[in-house]
């Protein structure tokens, strides 16, 4: 199983909302899966997608967590961050 925890926080830090999301499809690759964890949370939490940076791809794949910030978002957004992290990996 491959789940993925998606976490919107507030400036203080506070967390207003998340959600896991859960892919057993072996026949998808790590990055599909994430890509479509990140699809579904955006799709629940009525968000854009975010842009991947560079920082974002490094602090990712060292950390297997990473944070979005406006400047990921085309649109704005009315929390501080969007966070994902993935917490079981087949």
């Amino acid at each position: 199983m491959f789940r993925i925890w998606c976490k919107c926080f507030d400036d203080r830090g506070h967390l207003l909302k998340d959600m896991v999301v859960a892919n057993d499809n072996s026949d998808m690759s790590r990055t599909q899966k994430i890509f479509d964890a990140l699809d579904k949370a955006c799709h629940e939490f009525d968000l854009s997608k975010p842009i991947w940076l560079d920082s974002n791809i490094d602090t990712f794949k060292r950390h297997s967590k990473v944070r979005f910030t406006q400047d990921n978002f085309i649109d704005s957004i009315d929390f501080s961050f969007l966070e994902i992290e993935v917490i079981e990996e087949d």
